[in-house]
């Protein structure tokens, strides 16, 4: 423990892989890993760097002396030159090429676009076992019929798996959005103050191919394909929109589908996990609250108010780039990773233990199912010999009588009253034959398999063996 503000991000909800990723280690041994790649580059396409300076600085890749790097940015003012003044110490036959030709976005813009990838990639394969698991559900209760609700009042019949789907659905989409930003994040390269590249054409006296082959040197260490074809000093800030828009999209999905299951859990129709000693409330001791559906509807609405800051600050960045990005980025990007890391181990843990009450939903179904089947039992009645009109009219009376009844807390029966009718010449044996559930739910069963059929491919290997477990 501390009595320094810790972030319950990182004490609580996100996984290990991701606080690493985010970590000062991570961040710092990067820039030293564009630096490398930087001399490397440079060395091979002919300027006057030697073998044993390259190898002094691999050597001394991870020996970071944050306490010499805090002394040097109190000093001068400056994170970066802090750093290099830092590597310099320890690599000292090397501490004169450090940084030959670039500004310090070469290092933080470049080592960011690095760390999101990679993030992005990791958020990808937790978002795929969510809906790897979800699919697994939503098969399993394809035939099951539950009550739908339109204005969250009830509506005809669906599937327990069916409204899976619709989960699924929204989680698919956001993988279509997940991917593309991968897609599209590019590398910014060794471009110069302005981008312009000025510095280097002094140092390959004019020769461009060097330059541009030195980028691809570079960019190609570390995994990427392209560069950006024009930029000021930074990396597009709408780079960042980008991002942050893809994490808001999946917290906007897992928010829905959260939501549904509280309110279902309220009915006693679904339920989350529920470990045998856990406690739902300190006074209340027969409380089931469903506490990660509701972890995750906050943290959600956290990550979509925390995209506003990216088309925010992309919005201000005057001509070439301006500094007020930077303390804003700092903050909202690794938020908002961390943030959708916790979400998203959440919901595995909530998708893989849902308990589904059957009879609970029987229940309900059968109660609603009478309302929902008068169409049919008019359609058989006139089959019986009934006037439609007149069939129609008993119907709406007898039903507009037991709705009345259910609002004012008294009995009710309407099967009971429809037999007692004698114009619909049905009994109440006749009645029931009409209510099968399963002739009311379409082609849900359908609609599941083929959707689940068609999702699966676009998930790879998921491993859903290795689902988050939460603690706390």
């Amino acid at each position: 423990m501390t009595d320094r503000y810790e972030s319950p991000l990182s004490t609580r909800y996100a996984s290990e892989y991701m606080l690493n990723l985010f970590s000062s280690d991570t961040r710092y041994t990067t820039w030293r890993k564009l630096w490398i790649s930087l001399a490397s580059a440079e060395k091979a396409l002919g300027l006057p760097i030697t073998d044993e300076q390259i190898d002094e600085l691999k050597a001394h890749l991870t020996e970071i002396d944050y306490d010499c790097v805090r002394e040097r940015e109190k000093e001068v003012r400056h994170d970066v030159m802090a750093h290099v003044y830092a590597y310099g110490q320890v690599a000292p036959k090397a501490a004169g090429i450090i940084h030959l030709g670039a500004t310090s976005c070469y290092v933080t813009d470049n080592a960011d676009l690095v760390i999101y990838r990679d993030g992005l990639l990791y958020l990808r394969g937790e978002l795929c076992k969510v809906l790897s698991l979800l699919c697994d559900f939503a098969l399993q209760y394809k035939a099951t019929p539950t009550l739908g609700y339109t204005h969250y009042q009830p509506a005809q019949l669906v599937t327990v798996g069916k409204r899976a789907c619709l989960w699924i659905s929204d989680l698919a989409s956001d993988l279509d959005e997940i991917d593309f930003a991968i897609k599209n994040i590019k590398f910014l390269g060794c471009r110069g103050t302005t981008g312009t590249e000025a510095s280097f054409m002094e140092l390959y006296n004019g020769d461009t191919k060097k330059i541009d082959e030195m980028n691809r040197m570079i960019a190609g260490d570390f995994g990427f394909t392209e560069c950006f074809d024009v930029c000021g000093q930074t990396y597009p800030r709408k780079v960042d929109s980008r991002i942050l828009n893809a994490l808001s999209s999946v917290a906007q999905s897992l928010y829905r589908m959260a939501n549904d299951i509280r309110l279902l859990q309220h009915d006693k129709q679904l339920e989350e996990p529920f470990e045998k000693g856990q406690i739902g409330s300190s006074a209340m001791a027969y409380k089931r609250n469903p506490m990660r559906s509701e972890r995750i509807c906050s943290l959600a609405r956290y990550i979509m108010a925390d995209a506003m800051n990216a088309p925010m600050t992309a919005s201000v960045q005057f001509f070439e780039r301006t500094l007020d990005d930077s303390a804003n980025r700092r903050i909202s990007l690794p938020e908002g990773f961390l943030a959708c890391d916790a979400i998203l181990r959440l919901a595995q843990n909530v998708t893989n233990g849902l308990v589904v009450n059957e009879k609970v939903i029987e229940k309900n179904v059968m109660d609603y199912l009478p309302f929902i089947a008068t169409e049919n039992i008019m359609m058989e009645a006139v089959k019986r010999g009934a006037n439609r009109q007149e069939a129609h009219e008993i119907i709406r009376r007898c039903s507009m009588d037991a709705t009345a009844n259910m609002k004012s807390g008294k009995d009710w029966d309407l099967l009971s009253d429809l037999a007692k009718e004698a114009e619909l010449k049905m009994s109440e044996e006749d009645l029931k034959g009409v209510l099968d559930p399963k002739q009311y739910i379409g082609r849900c069963s359908e609609q599941v398999e083929l959707f689940v059929a068609k999702i699966r491919p676009l998930l790879g290997d998921a491993d859903t063996d290795s689902v988050a477990e939460i603690t706390l």
